[in-house]
């Protein structure tokens, strides 16, 4: 569970910041923006397996995010397409992250 809330505050972290730098309207949301992408950065350090292994397994979590964003934010609800290719990263992202360790 540790893994899947860390992947997911990740992802939220990444997304909104580089939304926020498209809403530059303000000095103040460029500067929330540099904060949620340093929290980003931050964020994927703190998972336990290796990194490559992290960031490749991030990339389903993050397409599964961006979707929801999609429909959260935007208001464009996902097509039946939308979910099936987001089922199959979740579930490639599943098979890199939750390997047995052979450590």
């Amino acid at each position: 569970m540790k893994t899947i809330t860390f992947h997911f505050a990740t992802a939220a972290a990444e997304i909104a910041g580089y939304c926020l730098l498209w809403l530059w309207l303000s000095p103040w949301l460029l500067i929330l923006a540099g904060i949620s992408l340093a929290a980003f950065a931050w964020l994927l350090t703190l998972h336990e397996a290796a990194s490559g292994r992290v960031y490749a397994a991030y990339g389903g979590v993050y397409i599964c995010a961006a979707i929801f964003w999609l429909w959260a934010v935007d208001g464009i609800r996902p097509s039946s397409w939308d979910v099936a290719g987001v089922a199959m990263a979740l579930l490639g992202m599943s098979s890199i992250a939750f390997q047995p360790r052979q450590d």
